[in-house]
């Protein structure tokens, strides 16, 4: 009855209100009746010239994309194409007409001529052992007002995620990174060839002085690709430890406070904070080579435990976490076995 009277009142008041008087919703109504399609439209007709005179003949369209695709305009925006030509006394056509044709044959995709570049390469960093690929970045602390910010620059062996340099700076630039990571690489007697140095493409990690600095003391520099934060995974872990930690400040009210709370974090960070990375050793022990003896002592203990209670031990025997022997920045997939990746 409902659907009966819908068809008898829309032709007089539509059916927004044909729905709306018998107290069905328009959507319930065209669930269960829905509009039948629309005939497909067809093709425009193209105009003649007999019946448009401004279109263009055959042999036109024809020489207007013979002079599109000459090696004079073929890498030239149809703009540029009608402004030489008007400058040379030649009209023939319009810039629209010149995009009709070139679109009618599949031509209008970017026509200038570009530089192709390289696709940058992965970074593949190893290291097996301390002092032999560090990260470096910088990161912003929020200062005492709002858009203020100190600088905090770190040096992180991926190897032993040991801390080897860090500043506090109230601003960022390649002359303070220079002389930090110069003081640096010095503090830890690094010898020519045994150090490459990994970070982002910021202005002062990608700095000349940076470079030349690099290139004298014989150590390797390595950048990340653009826009790819997954190059640089330890620097970038690093600063979420820092920033997640229960007392790091909502803001810095001086560079005197940023700098104390940053040396009292790095000195837990490096001497007791257990990193998962390195076998839940401390950055210190495993940069100083003290890892492997407290590793032997970890299983001697375990071992007696174990001889004490065996039933307590119901799989396998106990063993203390595993310690990586080496470290990548993008570990090529063939050669992944034991290692870690950040």
């Amino acid at each position: 009855m409902i659907d009966a009277a819908i068809t008898e009142l829309v032709p007089l008041v539509g059916t927004r209100d044909a729905c709306w008087a018998v107290g069905r919703s328009r959507a319930t109504h065209y669930r269960q009746h829905p509009r039948s399609p629309r005939p497909p439209s067809s093709p425009r007709p193209r105009p003649q010239p007999a019946q448009q005179p401004r279109a263009l003949t055959e042999l036109e369209r024809a020489a207007v994309l013979e002079v599109l695709r000459s090696s004079r305009f073929v890498d030239k925006a149809p703009a540029e194409i009608q402004a030489i030509l008007l400058d040379e006394g030649t009209y023939l056509c319009s810039v629209a007409t010149m995009y009709r044709l070139l679109r009618a044959h599949g031509e209008t995709g970017e026509r200038r001529a570009q530089a192709e570049h390289p696709a940058r390469v992965k970074p593949e960093l190893i290291a097996t052992g301390p002092n032999m690929t560090w990260s470096w970045d910088i990161s912003k602390l929020k200062g005492p007002a709002k858009w203020s910010y100190f600088h905090l620059y770190t040096i992180i062996d991926i190897y032993s995620r040991y801390v080897v340099g860090c500043m506090v700076a109230t601003r960022e630039s390649a002359e303070l990174a220079e002389r930090l990571l110069f003081d640096t690489i010095e503090k830890q007697n690094i010898r020519r060839d045994q150090l490459t140095i990994h970070s982002d493409n910021g202005s002062s990690m990608a700095s000349k002085p940076v470079a030349f600095l690099l290139a004298d003391l014989g150590v390797t520099k390595s950048h990340s690709r653009p826009h790819t934060s997954n190059d640089n995974p330890f620097s970038e872990s690093h600063f979420k430890i820092l920033k997640y930690r229960p007392e790091f400040p909502d803001r810095f009210y001086s560079l005197a406070e940023a700098r104390s709370f940053c040396t009292e974090f790095y000195d837990w960070y490096n001497g007791e904070h257990r990193h998962s990375g390195i076998g839940m050793h401390t950055p210190f022990n495993v940069h100083h080579g003290r890892a492997p003896a407290i590793q032997h002592a970890r299983a001697r203990v375990l071992t007696t435990a174990y001889t004490e209670h065996p039933e307590r031990f119901v799989r396998q025997h106990p063993q203390p976490p595993t310690f990586p022997t080496t470290t990548w920045i993008n570990e090529p997939e063939k050669e992944k076995t034991n290692s870690m990746t950040g």
